[in-house]
């Protein structure tokens, strides 16, 4: 084959190969035939059979998104049967023996309410029910105390104001005979059946009106008020005792932590010499906006009455209500020192109140140039986030002696025959506007603020109370106020009983006063979320607000334990209440309900006799301990 040939060979098998898709294997090329047509997809295979199931996945964290729904409900109630005497007032929990204890100020003792059987069903007459029964735990009238020296001292006791149980021991806060003297604390070792041994008495200051224990057991803290006389011829100073606890053990003495060497302004811009003086620390603290009110010569430790103690849960700090001053004490119980936090002025032109008692209707008004004093009575802590929070109910309180008192309605502020003021341009026409005399003329203001230049013209005016609850941070800085919901919540539900006074049912009769006077709180939990438990005093509402989120805090549930329709009336200032030489009526009054909420003690789940979480109240008024059920719907 010539040259040429074989090279045209060879182009015609190349061009063949790439048209008809030729393969090349071990370097010699084939031609390929041609393709077959594609055959159909043939049926799908059975299914396998099913594999094993997964381990299942950890629980998710519970949310706190949105409020839970509350079932409240009374599941027992014991009555002493003595009305306007104070015979139900502070009350506690002791886990060991089942029992709820309260102050009964009526017979001077301590009445322990077994809740061993306590059921889960409700009674069925909650507003009479008397299921409940109670043995009495007395205290001597007198008690030998460690002085200073170690020397003996005896103290002639008064009335018992306060109890703190922690484990077995029991403290009791009692005041003098003499109120304007020292007052003890008697501690007891409690027993299986609630019954208890006497360990010591302990001196702290005048008037010890509250008493409980740090978080950790080590320390008993008392709020000596040290209230004046009502002729202001002895005026004690405000302190608060500590006393030391080991092994359940409280010291001979207590320490005491006082409102002059003791007090401290934190303040970087300030020096200690700054404050040095009782003169100086009166100003300073004026100057803050710390509420002063008493007779030339008062000092600011003998015008500062602690109320009430709460404390953080590190056991370091705590937390105690100034109510007259409108502010709270932060002490070191490290350092031993004290600083007073003023708490500021609610704005009624933001909010709406009812401050008239003569429409009997529940109606709501702004008032520019009105300032609410928060001047919370009791007190809690809680925790959020690794810091503390402070809840407050704030009542109100003025200074009403003999010799001394603040207190005035607007109408005889102006009137030429009592204060003999003014009211500025403004407020006299929101006054003329509201009815006059028997408008904004009916609300009870101070006299010791709103007269700024003290020319006797009132620019502004100042009542007691703020008509909620707050929250508070560790810097008693405000982050959450209830504002003007409990008027609205109850006038809501109660109609015309709304602002009605507990010792008749009346409404509207407290309008004009400091409304239905948030009286006492406390904070628990319930399936891992935060509630704070709020009673007012005079008609008896109680209010449960959401607060585990504190900058976002709702309102969960209302309750009344009380019978509107019941005709009663006692006057709680009388030595007999319901003396009927002075035309009281007291024959159905058993069956009016819960008068007066005093304070509250809740018990957790875990602490429950019933298992379930509990509300105790004491109702002074009334003289009834009611416990409640709280539970999730």
């Amino acid at each position: 084959m010539s040259f040429a040939n074989l090279k045209l060979t060879l182009l015609s098998a190349t061009i063949v190969g790439i048209l008809t898709g030729c393969s090349v294997e071990d370097g010699e090329q084939g031609i390929q035939g041609e393709q077959g047509l594609v055959g159909e997809a043939g049926a799908d295979g059975a299914n396998g059979a099913a594999g094993a199931d997964g381990a299942a996945g950890a629980d998710g964290a519970a949310g706190k998104n949105y409020p839970v729904e509350l079932n409240i409900e009374i599941v027992g109630r014991f009555a002493t049967g003595v009305y306007g005497k104070s015979a139900a007032e502070i009350v506690q929990f002791h886990k060991t023996s089942n029992s709820a204890f309260a102050v009964n100020s009526a017979t001077n003792q301590i009445d322990v309410i077994s809740l061993a059987t306590l059921s889960t069903v409700p009674v069925s007459t909650p507003t009479s029910d008397n299921s409940l029964s109670s043995t009495a735990f007395t205290y001597a009238d007198s008690v030998l105390v460690k002085q200073a020296d170690d020397s003996d001292k005896t103290i002639m006791l008064g009335g018992a104001n306060s109890i703190a149980i922690k484990g077995n021991l029991l403290a009791i806060a009692v005041e003098a005979k003499v109120k304007q003297d020292n007052g003890a604390v008697l501690f007891y070792e409690l027993d299986v059946m609630g019954k208890g041994t006497f360990v010591k008495a302990v001196e702290v200051g005048a008037l010890p009106d509250m008493v409980t224990f740090t978080p950790d057991g080590t320390k008993v803290l008392v709020a000596n008020e040290g209230e004046p006389a009502t002729d202001y011829s002895v005026d004690p100073e405000g302190t608060i005792s500590v006393i030391a606890v080991a092994s359940s053990v409280p010291a001979d003495k207590a320490e005491a932590v006082n409102f002059t060497s003791d007090l401290v302004f934190k303040s970087d811009l300030l020096d200690p010499e700054d404050y040095d003086t009782p003169e100086e620390q009166m100003t300073l603290l004026q100057e803050m906006g710390v509420k002063f009110a008493g007779p030339t010569g008062n000092t600011a430790a003998k015008d500062i009455e602690p109320e009430y103690i709460a404390v953080s849960a590190d056991s370091k700090m705590a937390y105690v209500s100034l109510q007259e001053n409108n502010a709270i004490g932060v002490v070191d119980l490290t350092k031993m020192t004290v600083e007073v936090k003023p708490l500021g002025y609610k704005d009624w032109s933001n909010y709406e109140l009812d401050f008239t008692n003569k429409d009997e209707l529940a109606t709501f008004q702004s008032v520019p140039r009105l300032l609410g004093m928060y001047q919370p009575d009791s007190i809690a802590t809680y925790s959020w986030n690794g810091a503390t929070f402070i809840v407050s109910a704030n009542e109100g309180d003025s200074r009403d002696y003999d010799a001394y008192s603040e207190e005035v309605r607007v109408k005889d502020l102006i009137d030429p025959d009592e204060e003999n003021k003014t009211l500025s341009t403004e407020l006299q026409s929101i006054y003329d506007h509201s009815g006059g005399k028997d408008g904004l003329g009916r609300l009870k203001v101070t006299t010791s603020m709103g007269d700024a230049d003290n020319d006797g013209e009132f620019e502004s005016l100042y009542s007691y109370g703020a008509r909620s609850f707050s929250i508070w941070d560790q810097n008693i800085n405000q982050v959450y106020d209830s504002g003007d919901e409990f008027g609205k919540i109850s006038s809501a539900i109660l109609g015309e009983y709304f602002n009605a006074a507990h010792t008749e049912n009346t409404g509207d009769n407290r309008s004009d006063d400091k409304g239905g006077e948030p009286e006492a709180i406390d904070v628990g939990m319930i399936e891992n979320r935060n509630y704070a438990f709020i009673a007012q005093e005079r008609a008896g509402d109680l209010f449960v607000y959401d607060v585990t989120n504190p900058f976002n805090a709702s309102f969960v549930a209302h309750y009344n334990n009380r019978d509107f329709d019941v005709d009663y009336e006692m006057d709680d200032d009388l030595d007999n209440p319901c003396d009927e030489a002075e035309g009281m009526d007291c024959e159905n009054v058993d069956s009016a309900g819960d008068l007066g909420p005093e304070s509250i003690k809740f018990v957790a789940a875990e602490d429950s006799p019933s298992g379930n979480p509990l509300l105790i109240i004491g109702n002074e008024v009334s003289g009834t301990v009611t416990i409640y059920q709280v539970t999730e719907k």
